[in-house]
C-alpha cells in the first residue's frame, strides 16, 4: 500500500503515527497504570514494527518526525516551572539535591566506564554509554566531548530511563529508602525524564526533586565532559 504513496505523504503519515502511538499509550497508561504500557515502552515498540513491517526508510521517516526531537529541549527547560513553583521546598533541601547531583553524575558515568573495562565494547558504542544517565537534550551535548554517536547515545538514554522507572520500586523496596527528597534526588539523577515522570506518580515533592536533580545533573555533565574525557578515554 504504501508503495503507491510519495516518500512526503509516507513521512506525513509517519508524523502522524508517533503522534497517534504516543497519545494513545499515554491515555492506556493512565487508565490502567501497568508498567508495559508506558509510552516510553509502547511508543518506541510500535513505531520500530511499523518502519520494518512496512520497509520504511529511515530518513523518510525522520523527514518531518525529526521536528519532534527538537521538542526535548523546551520540554526539559519545561521541568522549571514546578520547581518555580515549589522553590520554598528546594531552599530547605539543598544537601539532598546536591548529593544526588553529584552522586548521580559520578556513578552514571563510573558505572559505564567500569562496564567498559571489564566487557569489550566497540569504542562508538563504549564512549556513548558515558553519558547515559542524563537527560537527552544534555546527553546529545556532552556525548560529542566523550566521541560518542549522537545516535545511539540516545538510544541508550532511553534506556537508561525505562530500566530506572521499572526498577525504582523494587530498588527502593530493597534498600528500604522510604524519603520521598531521596526517592526524587534517585530518579532524577539516574534516570533523568523517565525517572522525573515516575518521581512525580510517587508524589508532589519526589517530582520536584526529581526534576530539579534532572535539569542540575545534565548541565553538570556538559560542563565537567571535556574534563573526564581527558581522564577516562
Amino acid at each position: 500500500m504504501l508503495q503507491y504513496l510519495s516518500s512526503q505523504s509516507v513521512a506525513v503519515l509517519c508524523l502522524l503515527a508517533t503522534l497517534v502511538c504516543y497519545f494513545v499509550s499515554k491515555r492506556l497508561y493512565r487508565t490502567f497504570r501497568q508498567w508495559w504500557l508506558s509510552p516510553m515502552i509502547i511508543t518506541p515498540t510500535s513505531l520500530l514494527t511499523l518502519v520494518v513491517l512496512f520497509a520504511i526508510p529511515l530518513p523518510t521517516y525522520f523527514a518531518y518526525s525529526h521536528y519532534l526531537s527538537a521538542l526535548l529541549a523546551p520540554a526539559t527547560i519545561a521541568f522549571a516551572l514546578p520547581i518555580y513553583r515549589e522553590r520554598r521546598l528546594i531552599a530547605r533541601y539543598p544537601l539532598t539535591i546536591s548529593l544526588g547531583v553529584i552522586t548521580g553524575l559520578l556513578v552514571g558515568l563510573l558505572s559505564s566506564w567500569l562496564l567498559v573495562k571489564l566487557i569489550y565494547l566497540p569504542p562508538e558504542l563504549s564512549h556513548s554509554m558515558l553519558v547515559r544517565s542524563v537527560s537527552t537534550p544534555f546527553a546529545l551535548e556532552a556525548t560529542s566531548a566523550f566521541g560518542g554517536v549522537p545516535d545511539l547515545t540516545a538510544m541508550l538514554v532511553l534506556i537508561t530511563g525505562v530500566l530506572g522507572m521499572l526498577l525504582c520500586g523494587p530498588v527502593f523496596k530493597l534498600a528500604s529508602v522510604r524519603s520521598p527528597l531521596a526517592k526524587g534526588a534517585a530518579l532524577g539523577a539516574s534516570a533523568h525524564g523517565v525517572g522525573a515522570a515516575k518521581a512525580a506518580e510517587l508524589g508532589q515533592e519526589e517530582g520536584v526533586v526529581a526534576s530539579l536533580t534532572m535539569i542540575l545533573t545534565g548541565i553538570t555533565m556538559v560542563i565537567v565532559a571535556p574534563f573526564f574525557a581527558y581522564i577516562l578515554i
